[in-house]
């Protein structure tokens, strides 16, 4: 008798192993695929750029995170066998967590840029920032650009939900994670091309008529629990008194827009708008900030690669740029925050000057 319970234990084992193996190695059409709830995402990887990697990549598999993993799957599993059972999956926030980390297998030069940003900031950062929170109260659009993922209330994450303090996070497990992670404006399963080399025969295909290569970002909207394409995101319309400001029409600076933005009143300068204006009126974000890392040390060089139109290093310029302390915002800086009389005209050098007859 015992011999054969052994038996067949050893037989189960091995074949839930091999079950175990063919799941983690075959593709998705044999697998995830088999779910129907599965075929609009598995639809949307097809077409993406991420199509050559396979679903327990980025999504592990039932065992991946212990038994959290084995009882979600076993969950959704019940779903689906249910009378109603769901037609879109979601991840939580733990899950979005995660993905940080299995972005950054592939993605390491990005997850570099971005962990050295301001976009890295973590719940503990943000809603326990002391000369923050006494100027802003905090609320639940708080959570609009910082904790988009977040499954709970701005009243179960932090109190006082006051500007008098001191304040504490009422779950301290949610200190150390990320408020915009990697999905914030990155949807996965986004349509995308892979790159590949030009037509070398064609020179023009190489340079003059390249086809240009936007990047695909998104915006995850906490409110519809959904990504938006930049494309399809509005472009702003602000105004500095009654003119219409000129904005660059770059799409990606759309998904910029979505927290860095105006009130309803569409007035430059208030709110959270860093929109260019002045001297700098028309320029895209990220003209001066690299896409991940916000760097912006060296912007400045790219358009003046010495001097300013009025012979100045613009980098030692009193503005923004060289100082946080100076009142020249360099978002907002125009001639005639240090020349209200007028531009002085500029002073030629020796070289400069025309030749003698």
């Amino acid at each position: 008798m015992k011999r054969a319970v052994f038996i067949l234990f050893a037989f189960l084992f091995l074949a839930v192993l091999s079950l175990g193996s063919y799941w983690h190695l075959a593709g998705p059409e044999a697998t995830c695929l088999r779910c129907h709830e599965i075929r609009p995402a598995h639809d949307l990887w097809a077409r993406s750029a991420h199509r050559d990697t396979k679903c327990e990549s980025c999504h592990g598999n039932a065992l991946s995170n212990g038994f959290h993993s084995l009882w979600e799957n076993s969950r959704r599993l019940v779903s689906h066998y249910s009378d109603e059972p769901k037609d879109s999956l979601r991840l939580s926030e733990a899950q979005v967590v995660e993905m940080v980390d299995r972005c950054k297998t592939c993605h390491e030069r990005e997850f570099a840029d971005w962990i050295s940003s301001g976009h890295s900031a973590r719940y503990s950062d943000i809603f326990l920032h002391q000369g923050h929170n006494q100027v802003e109260q905090l609320n639940s659009d708080c959570l609009r650009c910082h904790g988009m993922f977040y499954e709970e209330t701005i009243e179960a994450l932090v109190a006082p939900v006051s500007v008098h303090g001191p304040w504490k996070l009422l779950d301290e497990a949610q200190g150390p994670k990320p408020t915009i992670p990697c999905l914030t404006c990155h949807e996965i399963h986004a349509t995308g091309v892979v790159a590949v080399r030009p037509d070398y025969s064609n020179p023009k295909a190489v340079a003059a008529d390249r086809i240009p290569r936007l990047p695909r970002v998104s915006f995850y909207d906490r409110r519809e629990a959904r990504h938006f394409e930049a494309r399809v995101l509005p472009a702003p319309r602000l105004y500095e008194g009654d003119r219409a400001l000129v904005v660059a029409g770059d799409v990606p600076q759309r998904v910029c827009f979505q927290c860095h933005a105006s009130t309803a009143s569409q007035k430059v300068g208030v709110g959270d708008d860093r929109t260019p204006r002045g001297v700098h009126e028309g320029l895209s974000c990220l003209a001066c900030h690299s896409m991940h890392s916000l760097e912006a040390r060296h912007s400045c060089a790219h358009c003046h690669p010495r001097l300013s139109n009025c012979g100045l290093d613009v980098e030692k310029m009193d503005t923004s740029f060289k100082s946080l302390e100076s009142r020249h915002n360099i978002h907002f800086v125009a001639c005639t925050d240090c020349h209200p009389n007028g531009v002085p005209k500029k002073e030629l050098t020796a070289n400069q000057k025309p030749a003698a007859d």
